[in-house]
């Protein structure tokens, strides 16, 4: 199990905007679970969009008017015999606060004023959605999280990002159709989330080595690449002529078991082998040294990976990373990695 309080070094690495001085407090918090958590950097980042102003958009309304403006739709003010009242069905823009992005951050917080938090998280969070009246609820399952950013939404981005911690990590239905909060974020989300907090820990931490997720292009005998999957690394750390691609895996359980043996996934190891050879053939003639590293995060099994291969002159380590502990540890961890790899200090 996690520290929650390690959940929030995930998110502040992944979401550079938690280390602002407005957010300094949450580190020094105690929390019982996630919810409270994610309640508090809603609680805090909702607060600072309220100064700013709520967003707003031009949303398409239609209402009978005795003032005519916008377009008249005709067709529908016959219907509704509403020109007997000397009125029309008129469509216009309204520059509204009731957009989709304040609409998830409505019901993420409605949903959040229910679950198992303290009653004064609750107590702020209602005081906070006293300033969303007019804005609608949304169907949870409906929501389309595939949110463009822009000069003028970009301070909703780790609000939103939170939102979908909320409602698709911690959300569950019980058999009897009512929506509860569990404890701890599932398999998936967390997969996610340690994968870009390794990435931005590197990408902060280590400037002296270059961190990024990038795609290795298949190294193909003709051109013939139709159908191909990407290959999207998760990590990959390269300095001067070395690279290690790092991939980072989140499972409850992380080794397979065949036979009453257990070995590492097999799925992962060709898949981590693939991304190796390709980036050693893209590298070419020049002098290179190509390593990958599946790297899981530790389990409470009796039985951890933690070796090295040889294949086919490459490197191909597996090891764990230990997150139940204290964040200097986790730190040390990772910069231990770096160390050995790139031999920097």
């Amino acid at each position: 199990m996690i520290p929650v309080k390690n959940i929030y070094y995930m998110l502040s690495y992944s979401f550079q905007i938690l280390n602002e001085q407005g957010y300094k407090n949450v580190q020094t918090e105690e929390f019982h679970n996630v919810a409270e958590l994610c309640a508090s950097i809603l609680a805090k980042g909702i607060s600072f969009q309220l100064k700013k102003g709520l967003g707003r958009e031009y949303i398409e309304e239609q209402n009978v008017l005795a003032t005519l403006g916008g377009k008249i739709d005709i067709s529908a003010s016959i219907k509704a015999h509403t020109i007997l009242k000397k009125q029309m069905i008129c469509v216009y823009d309204e520059f509204s606060v009731n957009t989709q992005l304040n609409k998830i951050l409505k019901t993420t917080v409605t949903l959040l004023v229910k679950a198992d938090i303290s009653k004064s998280r609750k107590k702020e969070l209602k005081k906070l959605l006293v300033y969303f009246n007019d804005v609608d609820m949304i169907d949870v399952h409906t929501i389309d999280w595939n949110v463009k950013y822009n000069k003028n939404n970009h301070t909703y981005k780790m609000l939103i990002s939170v939102c979908n911690l909320v409602i698709k990590g911690l959300l569950q239905t019980n058999s009897n159709g009512n929506t509860m909060l569990m404890d701890f974020l599932d398999e998936q989300r967390m997969c996610r989330l340690y994968e870009k907090f390794i990435l931005e820990y590197y990408r902060k931490e280590h400037p002296e080595i270059k961190a990024s997720a990038s795609q290795i292009p298949w190294q193909l005998d003709d051109d013939m690449n139709e159908m191909l999957p990407i290959m999207q690394t998760d990590i990959t750390l390269s300095n001067h002529n070395k690279v290690l691609i790092i991939d980072a895996k989140y499972y409850l359980k992380t080794l397979q078991t065949q036979y009453n043996t257990k070995s590492v996934h097999s799925g992962n190891l060709y898949q981590i082998f693939t991304y190796v050879k390709n980036k050693e053939l893209e590298l070419g003639n020049q002098e290179h040294e190509v390593a990958g590293m599946l790297l899981y995060a530790k389990t409470d099994e009796f039985i951890l990976p933690n070796n090295e291969y040889k294949m086919s002159g490459n490197r191909v380590i597996v090891k764990t990373l230990d997150l139940d502990c204290d964040f200097a540890a986790i730190a040390s961890q990772l910069d231990g990695i770096v160390d050995s790899y790139f031999e920097l200090s």
